[in-house]
């Protein structure tokens, strides 16, 4: 046999080899889901100046997130998951608070994802174990309602993406992506039955009044699925926000039921009959000294403009659906003037989310559906 002809052979092989290899080990990993984590681990960071990984640098920080893992299977928020320092030493300055697992802050649920990928690409038993136990600890902390609490209250909790962000995780699952492959049949059994109830409840918090169905609320209550009080400033209320993130969620279902089909659309009618018009919210640079003793960077206030884009209050009123808003202490007021400096800048209480949901994804999706 020619030298030749034996390198045309081995060149089949591995031309062969390449046409089934996974392709999604050649999709680079997303770390979008860790950003609302590390900006919160910013903000109370002492020190800034500390060394980083590379953002493609997918095995240290992996190797990060299994550090860091907790023993129940979880994981803490606000961690700069990209840190490249000693991950030991950083989780023994936390104090036993917050060093507690949580889905709170898109946190645990894009670790799983993550160590998922990245066994599939390498093969490290240690991602996969570590995979694993973060899905044990989602069936663990299951309430039997179905749903996942976050950290402020005990209740279904659709703030900071709880309840989509798990049950995208468990969609994964039971869709068969490659990267959860290594299930095994008991383990996606119970996954899957978890990825049921949690839908079901999800499609039964939707706030209806007068028979009328609207959207969802941050928190819903385990036992009679009312929306609930979250932080002293967050009152229980129909939210657009989050419920953009649950419609988008219903959204990735193939073939959805007619309970689905219902719930997105009355949803998406919701937030259409409740945009705001002829308004602006400007943000205004401010100097620290502005309101004595608070170091406020930024302040805002509503602008009247008969040009301005359509925008959303992020809470409404459940039974009026009048937009309000909240201070810290707890009082609801009906202007954002209203509201304390510290909060009128520090939190999102005017937005466009819905505007893309309605103006593109959702009749994208009717028509890959075929729904009228």
């Amino acid at each position: 046999m020619t030298y030749q002809y034996t390198c045309l052979i081995l060149l089949t092989f591995l031309v062969g080899c390449s046409n089934h290899a996974d392709p999604d080990k050649e999709i680079p990993i997303s770390l979008d889901k860790f950003a609302d984590g590390i900006h919160h681990y910013e903000l109370f960071a002492e020190e800034l100046d500390y060394p980083r990984l590379d953002t493609s640098n997918y095995r240290g920080i992996a190797d990060n997130l299994v550090t860091f893992q907790n023993e129940d299977g979880g994981w803490p928020k606000n961690i700069d998951w990209l840190a490249d320092v000693d991950m030991d030493s950083l989780k023994n300055t936390l104090s036993p608070r917050d060093v507690q697992s949580t889905f709170d802050n898109d946190n645990t649920h894009p670790q799983i994802d993550f160590l998922a990928r990245m066994y599939s690409r390498t093969g490290n038993e240690k991602y996969r174990e570590s995979a694993e136990e973060g899905l044990r600890y989602i069936l663990e902390t299951q309430n039997p309602s179905g749903g996942w609490r976050g950290w402020d209250v005990d209740a279904i909790t659709f703030n900071d993406n709880v309840m989509t962000g798990i049950m995208e995780v468990l969609l994964d699952v039971k869709t068969g992506k490659s990267y959860y492959e290594w299930v095994e049949p008991e383990l996606r059994r119970e996954l899957n039955q978890a990825f049921d109830e949690a839908l079901d409840v999800t499609l039964r918090c939707q706030i209806e009044v007068n028979g009328v169905k609207k959207a969802w609320g941050q928190q819903h209550d385990h036992q009679t699925l009312e929306p609930v009080q979250g932080r002293t400033y967050e009152f229980p209320a129909v939210v657009s926000r989050e419920s953009v993130g649950v419609v988008e969620f219903l959204m990735q279902i193939n073939n959805p039921d007619e309970r689905i089909v219902e719930a997105v659309d009355a949803a998406v009618s919701w937030m259409r009959r409740s945009g705001l018009e002829n308004i602006r919210i400007d943000t205004i640079h401010i100097s620290p000294d502005t309101y004595p003793g608070q170091n406020l960077d930024v302040d805002r206030k509503v602008t009247i403009d008969s040009s301005a884009s359509t925008i959303w209050a992020r809470y409404y009123e459940v039974e009026g659906n009048t937009p309000f808003f909240a201070t810290r202490s707890g009082e609801k007021v009906y202007s954002l003037a209203e509201v304390n400096p510290e909060r009128r800048g520090g939190y999102a209480w005017y937005g466009y989310w819905p505007a893309e949901l309605i103006e593109e994804k959702y009749p994208a999706w009717k028509k890959r559906e075929g729904l009228k």
